[in-house]
């Protein structure tokens, strides 16, 4: 598996605020509505919908209508591509980068 390291830097700077890891762990148990993730952060509405929009236009969790309230989860196939290239670059493989670095 080869990746671009662009392809997912705005994945790792949706991931670099602390309230959004918090959602993500919320999302962990499964589908959340945003009242309860309103209730377990103390958050404004406003700043869930700004963290909450960072999330799902990086493909992290996946958003649906119910009713007045919006529900969430987790992309798990994407999630799953986001552990693979982390796996990816922290392991030695035969096109690695390093080796294109290290003196001859």
């Amino acid at each position: 598996m080869k990746r671009s390291y662009a392809e997912f830097t705005p994945i790792f700077k949706v991931l670099s605020d602390e309230t959004r890891l918090k959602i993500i762990d919320m999302l962990s148990c499964g589908e959340i509505c945003a009242c309860d993730i309103l209730d377990g952060l103390s958050i404004s509405q406003s700043t869930l919908s700004y963290h909450m929009k960072n999330l799902t236009d990086s493909g992290l969790v996946n958003g649906r209508r119910d009713g007045a309230w919006m529900r969430y989860t987790l992309n798990l196939e994407r999630i799953g591509e986001v552990k693979d290239f982390i796996d990816y670059i922290t392991e030695d493989k035969e096109d690695c980068i390093c080796k294109k670095c290290k003196k001859k």
